[in-house]
């Protein structure tokens, strides 16, 4: 992510003189190196702009650059904000303005109208932001001194999701089938989601596949099982079964590369003609890598899963499913058939090998785990509503499991909601929440809004602010507002 790079533009003019914009280009070039080492992106001091000339030169520059994911705007002066129409008109990158000051405090003893002059950003903020009102931007403000922790966590949460829209737009998703019969929550618009998010969503037959696994060489696999050895407590006997999701794994990576860089991967346990197994161990291992995927051909969490795993670096993101409560101690108990990410794995997980009761095929290899705890979790899922994509968001704790279970051969997570359990589950329930999510312990509520605001998709968030009824009112506002769009 580091690679990506966001420019630093500073507003200004040329009304007090050469060295008040010496001193401008001086702090915008100290404060964007500041931030730079606090962003997982890279930030640079673009240029200032006094002019509509120039403003647009700038923005031409930020739209070519492949590597440019956004832009910071900051008014040090003020700059007068007709100036930066016909650039905010041409930019194609998501914009955060930073409300910020390149001194903390005022200077009381001896602050006199050259220094009011000089730093007027309280000035430049309220005319930069009346036009992005007025061209109806929807843009990101972060307000604070450019060195304080929570606005420099604010802005860093801004470049993670400016850095998922432009890999989000690289998205392609590789479907070896359909979504399950009869099930409503996982269908989607394919096309709408290429237009609004740039995700690319392709079905192959589950015989394209066939084929490349047939071709993996047994040496192919030693080194895969090899690979498993080294992250993975083998505990089976059953090697047989272990080789054959090896053998799946390597298949569905060359064919995902082969085909045009596929990023997530969706199968269903019912469409497997050809395969031994439902592959599990083999989808664990690809969500280890940064594959999203998607059950039971849920191609939006296939998706949104390889975009949320870009943003968490690989670390502590997956599919996860809600499968069945606790109600006594308010927990949900999260898992799937086979195929949970050992991103979530508190300890080293078991390779096992265990019967399956759906899907009719031998018994799959799969890894098994408890997974990790954390006190700050979410769990996003996206769904369609007809008129508009929603995303889903709660912030979730990931708990320590209460008990062993030791009957339970699958990779799981158990956490509590927020608000409470209660009014929790109700909102999620309320706001069409499907049962396939990505879970992370790494990105928070926030990365998630910014996320989606830059794609400009309705966010609904259920945290520990939550009022059920409240919660209630604004579905329907949304309904009202999405309804008067079309």
């Amino acid at each position: 992510m580091k690679e990506k790079v966001v420019y630093w533009l500073t507003g200004s003019q040329t009304l007090y003189g050469d060295d008040v914009l010496a001193h401008v280009a001086q702090h915008s070039q100290e404060m964007a190196d500041y931030v730079n080492g606090k962003m997982p992106v890279t930030v640079k001091y673009l240029t200032t702009c006094k002019s509509s000339d120039e403003v647009i030169a700038a923005i031409k520059q930020v739209n070519a650059d492949e590597n440019c994911i956004g832009i910071i705007t900051w008014c040090h002066t003020f700059s007068p904000a007709k100036m930066w129409i016909k650039g905010l008109h041409m930019l194609q990158k998501p914009m955060c303005h930073f409300a910020t000051q390149y001194n903390e405090k005022l200077p009381y003893d001896t602050i006199d109208m050259d220094f009011m002059n000089e730093n007027q950003a309280a000035h430049g903020d309220r005319e930069f932001g009346y036009i992005v009102s007025r061209l109806r931007m929807d843009n990101k403000v972060v307000v604070g001194y450019y060195k304080d922790e929570e606005a420099l966590k604010e802005l860093a949460a801004w470049c993670k999701a400016a850095a998922g829209i432009a890999f989000s737009k690289t998205v392609k998703v590789c479907r070896f089938s359909d979504n399950m019969r009869d099930v409503a929550v996982t269908e989607g618009d394919k096309v709408e989601a290429h237009i609004n998010l740039g995700w690319q969503v392709d079905y192959y037959p589950i015989g394209d596949l066939v084929q490349y696994i047939e071709k993996v060489t047994e040496g192919e696999v030693d080194a895969l099982m090899a690979e498993y050895d080294k992250k993975y407590t083998m505990a089976t006997k059953n090697i047989a079964a272990v080789r054959e999701q090896a053998k799946y794994e390597i298949a569905m990576d060359r064919f995902c590369k082969e085909k045009g860089g596929y990023l997530g991967i969706v199968d269903h346990f019912g469409a497997l003609h050809g395969l031994n197994q439902l592959p599990g161990l083999a989808i664990q291992d690809l969500q280890s890598k940064g594959y999203g995927f998607g059950a039971e051909g849920d191609w939006k969490i296939a998706a949104l899963g390889a975009v949320m795993q870009y943003m968490a670096d690989q670390k502590g993101t997956g599919l996860m499913e809600d499968y069945t409560y606790d109600l006594k101690d308010g927990l949900c108990l999260g898992a799937h058939m086979l195929e949970v990410s050992p991103q979530f794995a508190a300890t080293k997980p078991e390779i096992q090998v265990h019967p399956l009761g759906i899907g009719g095929k031998s018994d799959p290899a799969r890894l098994v785990f408890e997974g990790i705890a954390a006190p700050e979790a979410v769990a996003v899922s996206m769904v369609d509503m007809g008129d508009r994509i929603r995303l889903i968001v709660q912030k979730i704790e990931l708990v320590k499991y209460p008990k062993k279970m030791p009957n339970l051969p699958v990779g799981g997570l158990m956490w509590k909601y927020q608000p409470n359990f209660k009014d929790g589950v109700a909102a999620w329930i309320y706001a069409g929440g499907a049962h396939h999510t990505v879970v992370s312990s790494v990105l928070t509520v926030e990365d998630m809004r910014s996320l989606g605001d830059m794609w400009g998709i309705e966010t609904v968030v259920i945290d520990e602010h939550t009022d059920i009824h409240e919660f209630k009112k604004q579905l329907t506002y949304s309904d009202i507002i999405y309804k008067s769009r079309f």
